[in-house]
């Protein structure tokens, strides 16, 4: 297979997430021509996520993954001598076409491995909810995300969090006459920024990013509603963070938890550099499918970006790690699955 010309394919379609239909018709029908069996799990609408096995084997011990979505704006395919540009580049079109180069070496040793390609990664990982309802008894998932081709130890979770602030229109020229929803805000955004957040000893500290701040009505009217949005990258449970929260913001607003994902801790392979992932995933939404590695080609420090890149060597790289990675999984675990 050409894993270049197909990743700049495979770039060319736009997929923002909602929109993942095309290039899940497109990657379908690339493995039917590669010999695979190939399904389409329904996942919402014309949206779903695919699966392709060899037809001797419905049921691999292993799986590879990754996403088939894109965040926006779309940007388009182009190519130098050294990279390849464009939406999904690295996050995650250039991760697929190396999976499945991947899964065709290992196939040619008698190694037959899955492959599962989802939607909906960048938004909330439905395409890995609704997967994870119909698991097909895999004992491994090495899950792709730009890592530069390094094993991550981990991969941090996130807590979105909305913070609404109630007052009282007024005419500004009266403030006295009413309650500024804005600067009740400010005063709980600013108690929650002096929570001490936790740490993990090999993750890190949680971070915390006030995303979005919206609210008021007009500088001369004094403001009824106020929100703001925050996220916050975890290293651990969010029991306590939760408690502090609500105590930082009362009395001056309300906290609303909107999604959480939770911190794992993943498997390693002796050998190959490791890292952690400061970002989330779709691992936490894919227990029953098998004890998780994450690792793929490509740097999240240009994955959303205007430049998004992958480099063709780091392409390479990836296929033959994911070999690797398989081949000792499978043989550690003394379940080969053979044709």
């Amino acid at each position: 297979m050409d894993l270049f010309g197909l990743t700049g394919k495979l770039i060319e379609i736009e997929s923002m997430t909602g929109n993942e239909a095309s290039v899940g018709i497109a990657i379908a029908e690339e493995l039917g021509g590669l010999g695979y069996n190939v399904e389409r799990m329904p996942v919402e609408g014309d949206r779903f996520n695919v699966w392709a096995t060899v037809p001797s084997t419905p049921r691999p011990a292993l799986v590879f993954s990754t996403h088939m979505d894109t965040v926006p704006p779309h940007i388009p395919y182009s190519e130098t001598e050294d990279r390849i540009y464009g939406r999904g580049s690295c996050d995650a079109k250039g991760i697929m076409v190396a999976q499945v180069a991947a899964a065709k070496r290992l196939q040619a040793e008698g190694i037959n491995a899955g492959l599962l390609f989802l939607v909906g990664e960048e938004r909330d990982s439905q395409g890995a909810h609704a997967a994870n309802l119909d698991p097909r008894g895999a004992k491994f998932l090495i899950n792709g995300e730009p890592t530069e081709n390094r094993i991550a130890l981990a991969s941090k979770g996130t807590l979105r969090v909305e913070v609404v602030a109630k007052g009282r229109m007024a005419h500004s020229a009266y403030p006295d006459l009413g309650e500024s929803a804005i600067e009740k805000l400010l005063d709980a955004l600013e108690n929650i920024r002096r929570i001490k957040l936790p740490t993990h000893p090999k993750a890190g500290p949680s971070t915390m990013n006030i995303g979005l701040i919206e609210g008021g009505r007009a500088p001369n009217v004094i403001p009824d509603h106020a929100a703001a949005n925050l996220l916050i990258r975890l290293v651990g449970p969010t029991e306590q963070l939760r408690r502090d929260i609500k105590e930082a913001v009362a009395g001056k607003a309300e906290a609303n938890f909107i999604l959480e994902i939770p911190f794992v801790e993943l498997g390693t392979v002796p050998g190959i550099e490791t890292m952690v992932a400061a970002f989330t995933t779709d691992v936490p939404a894919l227990s029953n499918w098998g004890e998780p590695v994450l690792i793929g080609p490509g740097s999240i420090h240009v994955a959303h970006t205007e430049g998004e890149y992958i480099d063709k060597k780091e392409l390479l790289e990836a296929v033959e790690l994911y070999a690797r990675i398989a081949r000792y999984l499978l043989e550690e675990a003394e379940i080969v699955s053979r044709s």
